[in-house]
C-alpha cells in the first residue's frame, strides 16, 4: 500500500495551479542531496481512494492535485489518477524521479507529468540547465513547459 506523509496547498509546482501536493513515501530514486530524505522510508498514512476524497473535500478551491513520488509503484499512481480524474474536476499530475516514463501509465490520467531525478550539478526545475522536465499532457502528447519556471 502506497503512503503519504504531507499534504500542502501550493503555488508553485505547477504552473497557473493550485495545486494540492501529496508527499508520497517509500521513495526507491534516492536522489543525492534530495531536499526531502525523510520521503524515502515506508512513513506515513495509506493513500487510499477515501483518503483522496477526504482531501479533495476539505480543500475548497483546487485545481490539481499532485502526487509527488510514487515510483515504486507507477501502476498504483496511475490507478490513483484515474480515480481523481473519475471523481473530481481537478487535473492530475504526477512528480516522478524516473528518466521515463514507465509503460504503466495511461497518459489519459493525467495533465502534467514531471521526469527526471534531481541532480545538483544541473539544478532543480527553476534553471534553464536542470535535467528534469515538467509537461503538459494534451490530447496524448507531451508538451514540455519546464520554460515556465525559468526567470
Amino acid at each position: 500500500m502506497m503512503k503519504y506523509v504531507d499534504v500542502k496547498e501550493v503555488f508553485a509546482e505547477i504552473p497557473d495551479e493550485i495545486t494540492l501536493a501529496i508527499s508520497i513515501s517509500g521513495c526507491p530514486i534516492h536522489c543525492p542531496g534530495c531536499h526531502s530524505q525523510y520521503l524515502w522510508t515506508d512513513i506515513g498514512e495509506s493513500l487510499t481512494e477515501e483518503a483522496l476524497a477526504e482531501m479533495l473535500r476539505s480543500h475548497v478551491g483546487i485545481t490539481c492535485l499532485c502526487l509527488m513520488g510514487g515510483d515504486q509503484d507507477p501502476a498504483e499512481i496511475d490507478r490513483l489518477a484515474c480515480w481523481v480524474k473519475n471523481n473530481s474536476k481537478v487535473r492530475t499530475a504526477w512528480y516522478s524521479g524516473r528518466n521515463e516514463l514507465p509503460p504503466e501509465i495511461n497518459l489519459s490520467n493525467f495533465d502534467y507529468l514531471k521526469t527526471g531525478p534531481y541532480d545538483a550539478k544541473c539544478g532543480p526545475l527553476n534553471v534553464r540547465t536542470t535535467n528534469q522536465r515538467l509537461y503538459r499532457v494534451e490530447g496524448g502528447e507531451l508538451t514540455d513547459i519546464t520554460y515556465r519556471f525559468w526567470k
